[in-house]
């Protein structure tokens, strides 16, 4: 206990949403996979589930939209229909949710860390609606459990794939700099960057190399202040790759988009690394960039959590996403396969399998 008392006391200088995600570090040894039920048999045909966007959009190719199709899946599934808001900005977020609240949602998906207040706000003011909160612990007191027993938190401990993200980037540079670069300092966006620096240092160490991780030291680093793509986002990336990097990991949902037409100006060989989702089949526009994308299954954990809800077996116990239960994961090199040393990929399974087992230790504010 008291070695989580000490990461939440570092990691409570990231500010009230870090306090609350950290809530996780005591939730992830009990947390179970929502599980997957049988149909839509048991469903009673009036339930409707919803989701709220952040700020980002359905439409952001990332984690909003992998959210949506999970619950759209789940709706088919239930064969019930749904409804879905779109926030443009912070101020739409408790205004969204009452009203997904006032139409008769019986469960309500919220999408991001951003909108943890709300949702425990309107959770304790609707205790008869089951809500689902994506990428945040909702747990301002460290508890074990949401502010609220109708919120089921879900959550991914993508350090772990961020991980083996950090080890391919090390061992595909030429010019012995990598760099990442975030929206904001927010545990949720760091936590990839801490598991690719530690994936790199791992390199480095079991090959006798010395490759850089430029925009992260581990607790500070480069980071847009917000989710857009932009000129902020084309700045970041330019500046990493005006110091000679030749993969780029920007966490943060669309500011890939940016990273992308800084790499394309650059006119020399530089990686793309995507977050969330698989970018080369979200966004095949950027497809001939990408190295990989380091993973959170929020399609299929949002889908589990819905079509439980509507059988009526809502389980509010937090969910931690893991490489051993496949709520994270490295996509593969697609385009980049024939560019990529043939012996990497066994060695990325064997390290994934290390981490699975314990053998190595990935350091994440979610990790035990």
């Amino acid at each position: 206990m008291e070695d989580i008392l000490a990461i939440i006391s570092r990691k409570a200088a990231f500010g009230g949403l870090a306090l609350i995600g950290s809530s996780a570090l005591i939730l992830s040894g009990c947390a179970s996979a929502p599980e997957e039920g049988d149909g839509g048999n048991a469903a009673a045909a009036d339930f409707l589930p919803c989701i709220v966007s952040d700020a980002g959009g359905f439409d952001d190719k990332s984690f909003n939209q992998l959210s949506f199709e999970g619950l759209v899946k789940a709706a088919e599934e239930l064969g019930v229909e749904y409804k879905d808001v779109q926030s443009d900005a912070e101020t739409d977020y408790e205004p969204n949710i009452t009203s997904l609240v006032d139409q008769g949602c019986d469960a309500i998906v919220t999408v991001g860390f951003a909108l943890s207040a709300a949702t425990v706000e309107a959770a304790k003011a609707n205790p008869d609606v089951d809500f689902i909160i994506i990428d945040d612990a909702a747990d301002s007191d460290f508890d074990g459990k949401a502010d609220a027993d109708n919120i089921k938190p879900i959550l991914y401990d993508t350090a772990q794939a961020a991980f083996l993200g950090g080890y391919a980037a090390a061992a595909m540079s030429q010019t012995g700099k990598v760099g990442t670069f975030g929206g904001m300092n927010f545990p949720t966006v760091s936590i990839f960057m801490d598991g690719f620096k530690q994936g790199v240092d791992y390199y480095n160490e079991a090959n006798g190399k010395a490759v850089e991780v430029l925009g992260w030291d581990g607790t500070d680093g480069t980071f847009t202040g917000g989710f857009s793509a932009g000129t902020e986002a084309l700045n970041a990336a330019q500046g990493l790759i005006d110091q000679n990097v030749d993969v780029l990991l920007p966490v943060g949902g669309p500011i890939y988009q940016s990273a992308a037409a800084a790499i394309r100006d650059a006119n020399r060989d530089i990686a793309l690394v995507g977050v969330d989702a698989d970018v080369f089949q979200t966004d095949p526009t950027v497809a001939d960039l990408l190295l990989t994308s380091i993973l959170k299954a929020m399609d299929v954990s949002t889908y589990e959590a819905v079509l439980a809800a509507g059988k009526g077996d809502f389980d509010a116990t937090p969910y931690v996403g893991t490489l051993e239960n496949e709520g994270v994961g490295l996509a593969s090199f697609h385009d980049w396969e024939s560019k990529v040393p043939t012996t990497l990929q066994a060695e990325l399974d064997a390290l994934k399998a290390d981490i699975v087992s314990g053998k190595v230790k990935v350091n994440s504010y979610l990790a035990n």
